[in-house]
Formats: C-alpha cells, structure tokens, sequence
C-alpha cells in the first residue's frame, strides 16, 4: 500500500517562509507526476503547483514567483518552498501522486492527509 506524508506545515507570519515535504512510502517503483493542492475553509481544493517526473513544473498563477515545487526521486520525496506567504495562503495543504507503481500495483492517483499552513500575524 502506498501512503503519503506531509511534514513542515504550521504558523506563520505575513512575509514569511515554510518548507513544505512529502514523503512517498510503499515498494515503489515509479511516480509519475507529483503536486500539492489546497483547500482554504469554505473553498474547494485547488491546484497550488505540480512537477512532473521529468521535472517540469507547473503553477497556480496565485503563487507563481513566491513557491517553488521540487522533487528528489531517489527518495520518493517532493518539496514545496513557500515564500512571501500571505494571509489568503492560509489553507490545509495536500501531496498528490499520480500514476504510482509499486511491485504489486499500480495506483492511478494517491492523497496525503494533508497539513495545515496557517498565516497570520
């Protein structure tokens, strides 16, 4: 069974910087795309950024210049650097795989239980 597990979440101030991880565990073989995703209280998650496993990146307009999304495939990990974080940044914080192979299976899609980044003075 592949598990996800987020860790770096927590307060911060406005202007501040987190650094966000997400550890993939489970025999596996390959991951395909890797991301982390948002949902803000009221709101419906949302796509923060993703990179895939050629490392190519993509982001939501809303932290282009500020995050930065990377990845180290020799331990199944991605990072999200988070800087110049404001208040509307404020949301549980969620990894995403896709496309996952282990030695059994294969898993089209799989989620973190997610962490809360909360920015506030």
């Amino acid at each position: 069974q592949v598990q996800l597990v987020e860790s770096g979440g927590g307060l911060v101030q406005p202007g501040g910087s987190l650094r966000l991880s997400c550890a993939a565990s489970g025999s596996i073989l390959s991951i395909n795309a890797m991301g982390w995703y948002r949902q803000a209280p009221g709101k419906e998650r949302e796509l923060v950024a993703t990179v895939s496993s050629g490392e190519s990146t993509n982001y939501a307009d809303s932290v282009k210049g500020r995050f930065a999304i990377s990845r180290d495939n020799a331990k199944n990990t991605v990072y999200l650097q988070m800087n110049s974080l404001k208040p509307e940044d404020t949301a549980v914080y969620f990894c995403n795989a896709k496309i996952v192979a282990t030695r059994s299976f294969w898993y089209p899609e799989v989620w973190g239980q997610g962490t809360l980044v909360t920015v506030s003075s």
